[in-house]
């Protein structure tokens, strides 16, 4: 009778376990950038945190060529958020420049961190200032990449022709920077968080001098054109080996968005627990600690919140 009363014991749970709903599996792809700068990390970063503490997420950080690159993913639904500068994800919520052939419903999840823009040379070029970019060779980042779309607005703010004015490359950073240990380029621009692992690398490479050429005065101008996106700012002394002079510089702010088709609960979510689990991602890129719910504003992203990203930022007395 025991052996009868067990058996219909174990039948039960199992019809039981059959009907139960089973976790919903929800898969998120995080486009990147490049493996040498720091949206790739950072990404990688993001993309552990919300497998681990989010129920039946699964999420993939992705190396793309960038912010362009990570707009267009999302247009096409190859991608479910993506890492971007403010300035790409502004042409692509108004259809242009690249996105000509159509605007990007877009919606930000969260305001990250600034973008700072570096202007590399090393010394043994005698480059020290803009003007002498002028007949140079130089790399203006990798195609489909906001470095490339900032590094144009910075030239022509500077009063250079971007064609005719230097011989230009299409390079990403790990690759400019072997093309100038290699004597094949004498400066690249390049767009990123503090440090940038390549960047620390030429500075660090024995018999290099690291150059960052100030550019700050330009921002105005980009501005004038472009709306108030940029800022001056200041790359520390100290950030980079060897390097003891601060660059002043442009920058920008950095922002996770997705398509308007994320659900509120998921968005919900995602930002609750970036934000609550920053340490972990500090512990991958310290830029992370910009996480902060008072950067939550919509002065700093010209693209509107998600509404589920916003429920939680009001829960938390922020945002708007």
């Amino acid at each position: 009778m025991k052996r009868i009363i067990g058996s219909i014991a174990v039948l039960a749970f199992a019809l039981f376990a059959s009907t139960a709903p089973a976790q919903e599996k929800i898969n998120i792809s995080i486009g990147t950038g490049g493996t040498g700068g720091v949206y790739y990390p950072m990404g990688g970063g993001m993309a552990n945190v919300l497998s681990k503490y989010i129920p039946g997420m699964q999420a993939t950080a992705e190396v793309t060529g960038g912010s362009v690159a990570n707009l267009q993913l999302l247009g096409t639904g190859k991608s479910d958020v993506g890492l971007v500068m403010v300035d790409a994800a502004l042409t692509a919520l108004n259809g242009e420049d690249k996105f000509k052939s159509g605007k990007i419903p877009i919606r930000t999840l969260m305001v990250l961190y600034t973008n700072r823009k570096h202007v590399v040379s090393i010394e043994s070029t005698g480059i020290k200032k803009m003007s002498d970019l002028k007949g140079k060779r130089v790399s203006t980042g990798s195609p489909g990449s906001a470095t490339e779309v900032m590094a144009f607005r910075v030239i022509e703010a500077a009063g250079f022709d971007k064609d005719k004015d230097m011989k230009r490359e299409r390079l990403g950073v790990a690759e400019s920077v072997n093309a100038i240990k290699d004597g094949k380029i004498d400066a690249f621009f390049w767009v990123g968080g503090i440090p940038t692992a390549s960047v620390t690398d030429l500075a660090a490479t024995p018999g290099v001098k690291l150059k960052l050429i100030d550019h700050a005065d330009v921002v105005e101008k980009m501005n004038a054109k472009h709306g108030k996106l940029y800022s001056a700012g200041v790359i520390k002394a100290g950030s980079y080996p060897g390097y003891d002079v601060d660059n002043k510089m442009a920058e920008v702010w950095n922002i996770i968005v997705t398509g308007d088709k994320m659900s509120n609960d998921d968005a919900y979510n995602i930002v609750k627990t970036l934000v609550e689990k920053k340490a972990d991602i500090v512990a991958v890129h310290k830029e992370a600690e910009s996480f902060s719910l008072d950067n939550q504003v919509q002065d700093r992203s010209p693209v509107p919140f998600h509404p589920g990203a916003m429920k939680y930022f009001k829960e938390k007395g922020k945002g708007g």
